[in-house]
């Protein structure tokens, strides 16, 4: 199992920009799946953008076009550029691997979109 820490979360108007960090405990080149889910208040979670293997990727249709997964293998780091935020984005954002049947989730960071 690998340990995923978020970061970079916060309260940010409509229109607005933020970057997500997860940082994994150990290398994360090898990891089939990786990426971003959220969850808003009394909703389930959703997936938000995730790669499957290095360089394929998913997004969801809510933040196609407006949201931005990236990786640095060398820093063990999966980001999430999200731009164009609207209120709809609020939620706790999660960080997810899934590695040969094992699935890893981080703590969660909170987004807030508001004016």
């Amino acid at each position: 199992q690998v340990q995923l820490v978020e970061s970079g979360g916060g309260l940010v108007q409509p229109g607005g920009s933020l970057r997500l960090s997860c940082v994994a405990s150990r290398s994360i080149g090898s990891i089939n799946v990786l990426g971003w889910y959220r969850q808003a208040p009394g909703k389930q979670r959703e997936q938000v953008a995730v790669f499957f293997s290095s360089i394929t990727t998913k997004y969801g249709d809510s933040v196609k076009g407006r949201f931005t997964i990236s990786r640095d293998n060398a820093k063990n780091t999966v980001y999430l550029q999200m731009n164009n935020l609207k209120p709809d984005d609020t939620g706790v954002y999660y960080c997810y691997a899934a590695h040969l049947g094992i699935v890893s989730w981080g703590q969660g960071t909170q987004v807030t979109v508001s004016s």
